[in-house]
């Protein structure tokens, strides 16, 4: 392994120190193995955020809880998960990856067999909440896993294309499997099948995967750990307040601010703190900072695509929750084909700079051409080629951005820098959820305003209306993303602040 520092162009490549040697799962092709385990893992952490959506009706009528309850068994998950991401993380650092990811697969399957056995609603409420508490323990390792697994660069490459892809695509996944299996056998499956893909996970770790402790001399950041959970859950919970309150209500404004209050101490604390829980160093470098950014603004706006359209395809067009899914598949081959070509071919070759805005532009695109769906619309024409866009946009935007996210990171800050990448797609979808909602809900009041309530095609019209204001919004995030990664991004390829972490090529 060799390591080059750069500051604005390579200038050099030295041995690497003692202790950073190769595993012997770099050196063979075991890797490739790892990189199935982690990513049927990932897939797990991911498709549970939009799985348990299609089935909550089913889980209503056999739970008897009340509409104003049902958002809990989303938002319970997503709570625990963002808060407790960064800590997550750390842990990985600092007592191993591989015990970190056989606990977080072990528990996230025993979390999911007790929501599937639910008998009342606090029992699936607390289920979800213990899947978010195991996923933010694993998918940090797993991340941080891949970062340290694969080392040449255009292994490094070719694999995070293929884990962009399955976190960009694995809520289109679990809409498609949740709809199949509701329609096919029972709610609960939608819980239960994770016991196949942890089952598979965790026998695949425990045969492939060694241990190492890169930051095991450090400490556990206790008053960092309390201020940014708590900072996190308060930014989550106000968010998702947003959705059943007013945004003047306490209860949401409160919250949000409480939340960057707790930040801001977080950030203050992480500049004096002995063995900080983020140090800074992992965010100081431009690139990285910008894809951060890119992953924040990528998780809100691809909301609108999969909650809305959801909507759209089921109460207008009448698809069925399989027929639905299905419908999505489109949209994820394009990510597929888009990721491999991005992180491998145009990202080493061109740069971020050029690369990711246009990825933001293509979504931008292709969810304002998404705004012209109507009460007869047809899928073939109205949705199909908006959803491939929007795909491949995608695919150019979030495995780059993950990639880049996680690269040069010293080995013991890897699974922080891992945790912050998914904190940032969890925030994001959050604000994406919250706001998009609360829009929506808006302009078909507003439609409504001089209109017969009584008249169905009104009413019709109106969820049109709502959809249709959640995708401009949408496109408006993808284009403020282009922006803000086209005057963040540094020119050329692998730049780095000279105050960063230093970038390993490997």
């Amino acid at each position: 392994m060799t390591q080059s520092v750069t500051d604005g162009a390579p200038t050099g490549t030295v041995t690497a120190p003692p202790g950073q040697e190769q595993s012997p799962a770099q050196q063979s092709g075991k890797r490739w193995w790892i990189l199935g385990v982690i990513g049927i893992a990932q897939l797990m952490v991911v498709l549970d955020a939009t799985i348990v959506n299609i089935a909550l009706p089913s889980a209503q009528a056999d739970l008897g809880f009340s509409d104003g309850n049902r958002q809990w068994i989303v938002t319970a998950y997503a709570l625990a998960f963002a808060s407790l991401l960064l800590l997550g993380g750390r842990i990985a650092d600092l007592f191993g990856r591989k015990p970190a990811f056989l606990v977080g697969v072990a528990g996230f399957a025993g979390a999911s067999v007790l929501g599937g056995a639910a008998n009342s609603f606090g029992m699936l409420v607390t289920a979800r909440a213990l899947q978010g508490v195991f996923g933010a323990l694993l998918a940090p390792a797993a991340l941080s896993l891949l970062n340290t697994t694969f080392t040449d660069a255009k292994e490094r490459a070719k694999a995070f294309s293929v884990y962009g892809a399955i976190a960009g695509a694995g809520g289109a996944v679990g809409l498609l499997l949740g709809g199949i299996l509701t329609d096919a056998l029972d709610w609960r499956w939608t819980l239960y099948v994770n016991l196949v893909f942890a089952v598979v996970a965790f026998a695949g770790a425990w045969m492939l995967l060694g241990n190492h402790r890169d930051a095991a001399g450090a400490k556990l950041d206790l008053p960092g750990t309390v201020l940014v959970s708590a900072g996190l859950f308060s930014l989550v919970y106000g968010f998702s307040n947003a959705e059943t309150h007013d945004w003047s209500s306490p209860q949401t404004w409160g919250f949000l601010i409480a939340g960057g209050l707790l930040l801001a101490a977080f950030t203050w604390w992480q500049t004096r703190a002995a063995h900080p829980l983020l140090p800074l160093r992992v965010l100081l470098d431009r690139n990285r900072g910008a894809s951060f950014v890119a992953v924040l603004i990528t998780g809100a706006g691809m909301f609108g695509v999969f909650l809305f359209l959801t909507y759209y395809l089921q109460l207008n067009l009448g698809f069925s929750p399989t027929k639905t899914g299905l419908a999505f598949l489109p949209m994820v081959a394009a990510m597929m084909v888009m990721a491999q070509v991005a992180t491998t071919i145009l990202v080493p070759r061109i740069g971020p700079k050029a690369v990711i805005p246009a990825g933001f532009a293509l979504a931008t695109v292709g969810m304002a051409w998404l705004t012209g769906i109507g009460l007869t619309s047809s899928y073939a024409s109205a949705v199909l080629p908006q959803l491939i866009l929007i795909g491949a946009g995608l695919g150019v935007v979030m495995p780059p951005a993950m990639a880049m996210a996680t690269s040069g990171v010293a080995a013991a800050d890897a699974g922080v820098a891992s945790a912050t990448v998914n904190t940032m797609q969890q925030v994001g979808g959050s604000i994406g959820t919250a706001l998009l909602n609360t829009l929506a809900a808006s302009a078909a009041t507003r439609y409504m305003t001089d209109k017969n309530p009584a008249d169905k095609l009104a009413r019709a019209q109106s969820t049109i209306e709502s959809y249709t204001t959640a995708f401009w919004w949408s496109a408006g995030f993808f284009a403020a993303g282009a922006v803000i990664a086209f005057l963040l991004y540094r020119r050329g390829v692998q730049q780095q602040d000279a105050d960063g972490a230093p970038v390993v090529h490997m």
